[in-house]
């Protein structure tokens, strides 16, 4: 689908192919428990959300250096583009790289050599937002934010993302407010495998601009109707929900039913080198198994630049909604 299209939630270290896996192993000397790419494709199956996390986290550790961070987003840019993307906002953990000492410079000093020609190389702008791993502490989270503080030209906002049962988003109240001091969007995953009270206290407790998943604010109409009201945006992702079995199949996706509603939705990828799809794949798999027409589709697209964090360059935006206006279907 080369629809002109913005993604608002892909997890960087979501997109490490197993080719590119075993070649950053190769260069830094780390062995991986698998023979080649092919048993370790078919290690991306996964019964739910801590089953694709431990696998997730165990691959993380062939990212050492700012060069293999640089060619993980360089690599993710590259699909992007062929799928129509225009616009990305890309999420990073960087709890998970300082537990295994890479530090927080190696990181954004290294997607930041990728997303500064981002522009140039791939047809893409770009925002960095952080995010915040919920199974870990408050105290984590906010030596984390302290940590970044020195890089916050290259950071626009934070994130809540990783195992969401038990782990309210009251729990991390007191460092959504110190970024907020610090002028950060505030976005946050919610209602994806927790309920939709996740989502409400999401809005009222960390003042999140963004719902991430947000799917099961469809277990409570009032939610809807308030979510339609001050159009806060959902950034959902069909074919992750189903890989972890967040909806038993993609037919029974409540996408149609929420645009339907009203919500402002918007599709993207999530972790795609782990759920078979990068955006414009997921764009392809919504119009064939839910039936969404060809306008529907350009709803989401244009969603998904109103729904980003553009406001600093309102004409680029408006750029933007032209283009997926213009476009033409085949």
């Amino acid at each position: 689908m080369s629809l002109p299209k913005a993604e608002l939630h892909l997890h960087i270290e979501g997109t490490l192919e197993p080719e590119l896996a075993f070649a950053l192993a190769a260069r830094n000397g780390v062995t991986l428990p698998y023979a080649d790419t092919e048993e370790l494709r078919k290690a991306y199956l996964f019964d739910d959300l801590q089953s694709f996390l431990n696998l997730y986290y165990e691959l993380m550790a062939v990212l050492r250096t700012e060069q293999d961070f640089a060619d993980l987003a360089d690599a993710y840019l590259a699909r992007a583009a062929a799928q129509g993307v225009r616009h990305a906002e890309i999420f990073f953990d960087p709890q998970a790289h300082i537990a295994r000492g890479v530090g927080m410079g190696t990181v954004v000093e290294g997607l930041h050599q990728a997303l500064a020609r981002s522009e140039e190389t791939h047809g893409i702008s770009t925002q960095l937002i952080m995010c915040f791993l919920r199974d870990e502490s408050a105290e984590s989270a906010m030596e984390t934010l302290e940590a970044a503080k020195s890089y916050l030209d290259r950071i626009v906002g934070i994130g809540l993302d990783s195992a969401e049962v038990g782990h309210p988003p009251v729990k991390f109240r007191e460092v959504y407010e110190a970024a907020a001091r610090l002028g950060l969007r505030r976005v946050a995953h919610a209602g994806e495998e927790g309920p939709a009270a996740y989502i409400t206290e999401a809005l009222d407790v960390l003042g999140v601009e963004r719902i991430d998943h947000g799917l099961r604010c469809m277990e409570d109409p009032e939610l809807v109707e308030r979510l339609v009201r001050e159009r806060i945006p959902l950034t959902l992702c069909p074919l992750s929900n189903v890989r972890l079995r967040a909806v038993g199949t993609l037919e029974e996706h409540p996408l149609p039913a929420m645009m339907d509603a009203g919500l402002l939705c918007t599709v993207n990828s999530d972790d795609p080198a782990y759920f078979g799809g990068y955006v414009g794949d997921t764009f392809h798999a919504v119009h064939e198994t839910l039936g969404l027409d060809q306008e529907r589709l350009r709803e989401l697209a244009r969603n998904s630049f109103e729904a980003s964090f553009l406001e600093h360059d309102e004409e680029r935006r408006a750029r933007y909604i032209a283009e997926v206006d213009a476009y033409e279907f085949e």
